[in-house]
C-alpha cells in the first residue's frame, strides 16, 4: 500500500499587530505614483541633507536681503533638523527595533540601518517643518503672533503627514516609529526656539546695559 506524499508547508502566518496595521495601510495607498513619491521624500530626507539644503539657502537668501532674524532662524532650522536625527539615531541604537519583516509587507526602499524606532525620516522632517515654518514667518514679526503661528503651523501641515506616510508605504516603519519620530522631532524643534529665546534674551540684555550710560 502506498502513501501519496502530502504537502505539510505551513502558510506564512498573517500578519498582526503593528504589521497588520502597516500591511492595511499599504493594500490602500501603495500604487505606483505613490510609491514614486514615497522614494523621492526618502533620498529627500535621508540624514537630513534635504532639509539642511533647504535651510541653507533660506539663510543665504535672508542675508542678501539684510534680515538677520530669518537668517539666524534658518541656520536655526538647519542645526535643529541634524540634531533631531542625530538623537533618533542614538535611540535607535538603545531600542534596537528591527525593521518591518513579513511576506505581506512590501519593502520599496533600501536603507542603511536595519533598525526601526524611532524613524529618522520622521523626527528630522518634524524638526526642520516647524523651525524652517518658524524661519518663513520671521518677517511677518509685525503681523502678531497669530500669523507667526499660522504659518508654521502650515508648514507642518503640508510637510509631516507625507513623510511619515511615505514611510508606511515603503514598509520601512511601524506606525508607532513614525509617530515617536514626530514627537522626538517637535522636542527637539521646541528646544531649539527656547535656547534661541534664551540667548536672544541675553543678547538684548547685554546690549541694554552696554548702551546705558553711567549714573543712569
Amino acid at each position: 500500500m502506498s502513501l501519496e506524499s502530502t504537502d505539510v508547508t505551513a502558510a506564512p502566518d498573517k500578519p498582526s499587530g503593528e504589521a497588520a496595521v502597516l500591511a492595511g495601510v499599504q493594500s490602500v495607498l501603495t500604487r505606483p505614483a505613490t510609491v514614486s513619491a514615497a522614494r523621492g521624500l526618502s533620498h529627500f530626507g535621508e540624514h537630513s541633507l534635504g532639509w539642511l539644503a533647504l535651510a541653507g539657502a533660506g539663510a543665504l537668501l535672508a542675508a542678501r536681503r539684510g534680515d538677520e532674524t530669518a537668517r539666524r532662524r534658518y541656520i536655526e532650522a538647519g542645526v535643529g533638523a541634524f540634531g533631531a536625527h542625530a538623537a533618533s539615531v542614538i535611540i535607535k541604537r538603545i531600542v534596537r527595533r528591527p525593521r518591518p519583516d513579513h511576506p505581506d509587507i512590501a519593502v520599496g526602499v533600501g536603507t542603511p540601518s536595519k533598525l526601526s524606532f524611532p524613524s529618522s525620516h520622521a523626527t528630522s522632517t518634524t524638526a526642520a517643518a516647524i523651525l524652517l515654518g518658524r524661519a518663513a514667518a520671521a518677517g511677518s514679526e509685525a503681523s502678531g503672533a497669530n500669523r507667526r503661528w499660522l504659518k508654521s503651523a502650515t508648514f507642518s501641515a503640508v510637510l509631516v503627514p507625507p513623510m511619515l506616510l511615505s514611510r508606511l508605504v515603503l514598509g520601512v516603519h511601524y506606525p508607532t516609529d513614525v509617530l515617536a519620530g514626530a514627537a522626538i522631532g517637535a522636542a527637539s524643534a521646541g528646544a531649539v526656539i527656547a535656547g534661541d529665546k534664551l540667548v536672544g534674551d541675553a543678547v538684548f540684555n547685554h546690549r541694554l546695559f552696554a548702551n546705558r550710560k553711567p549714573g543712569a
